[in-house]
C-alpha cells in the first residue's frame, strides 16, 4: 500500500492515445513530508506520518511545533498530517520528501475527501422523496409523510430516513484511473470526479481491491 496527501485542483478533460475524450480531476500530490515512521516492532502496526502544505507558526499549538521538530518542519508547519498505514515496514526516512512519481499511468487508486456542505436539507434534495400531492387538499408537496408508528413498537426506528444535516463527510471513490502523471510539477489527471469542493484536502492511495483482483 503507497498514499500521499494532495489537493483537488478542479476539473477538465484530455484526449487519450485513441482520441477519446477523457473527463480528469487534476490533482496536487505532494510533495509531503515524512513525519513519522511507525514499525510493527516498536507501534504494532505498519505505517508513514505525512504532511502536506504549510501554515503559519502562529497558528499552530506548541504541541505540534515541537512534533515536527524531528521531520524539520517546526519553522513551516504542514497544513495537513495524515497517516497512511502500509503492509510492511517503511523504507523512508523522517524528514524525505514524497512526491507524485509513486504513482504511474494506467494505474488505479483510490481517492478520499470530505464532500461539499449543504446544510440542512428536507428528504426531497437529501433522499430523493417523491413527496405529496400538490392537489385535491394535498397540503405536504416536500413533507416526508407519516413516521409514527402504533402501539407496536411505539417509537421511530434510528436510520430513519428524514431532513437533516447534509454533506461535509468522508468519502473514498475507488478504481480511478491515473491517466497522467506531471513528476515536475506534482500533478495527476485521474480519470472520473473526486469527492470535496476544489482546493479540498485529498489522501490518494493505491486501488485496494484492483490489487487483489490483479
Amino acid at each position: 500500500m503507497k498514499g500521499i496527501i494532495g489537493r483537488k485542483v478542479g476539473m477538465t478533460q484530455v484526449y487519450d492515445d485513441k482520441g477519446r475524450l477523457v473527463p480528469v480531476t487534476v490533482l496536487q500530490a505532494g510533495p509531503c513530508t515524512v513525519m513519522d515512521v511507525k514499525s510493527t516492532q516498536k507501534h504494532g502496526y505498519s505505517a508513514v506520518q505525512l504532511g502536506f502544505g504549510e501554515r503559519k507558526v502562529k497558528n499552530t499549538t506548541k504541541a505540534l511545533i515541537g512534533s515536527f521538530k524531528t521531520a524539520g518542519r517546526d519553522t513551516n508547519p504542514p497544513e495537513c498530517v495524515n497517516e497512511i498505514r502500509l503492509e510492511s515496514d517503511a523504507q523512508v526516512q523522517v524528514g524525505s520528501v514524497i512526491k507524485a512519481d509513486i504513482f504511474k499511468e494506467n494505474e488505479f487508486v483510490d481517492i478520499s475527501g470530505t464532500t461539499k456542505g449543504k446544510g440542512f436539507q428536507g428528504v426531497v434534495r437529501r433522499y430523493g422523496f417523491a413527496g405529496g400531492r400538490a392537489s385535491h387538499g394535498g397540503g405536504w408537496v416536500r413533507k416526508p409523510g407519516s413516521v409514527g408508528q402504533r402501539e407496536l413498537p411505539g417509537k421511530i426506528h434510528k436510520n430513519k430516513r428524514m431532513a437533516g444535516h447534509m454533506g461535509n463527510v468522508k468519502r473514498t471513490v475507488q478504481n480511478l484511473l491515473v491517466v497522467k502523471v506531471s513528476p515536475e510539477e506534482n500533478i495527476l489527471l485521474v480519470k472520473g470526479a473526486v469527492p470535496g469542493p476544489n482546493g479540498g484536502i485529498i489522501v490518494i492511495k493505491g486501488a485496494v481491491k484492483k490489487a487483489a483482483s490483479n
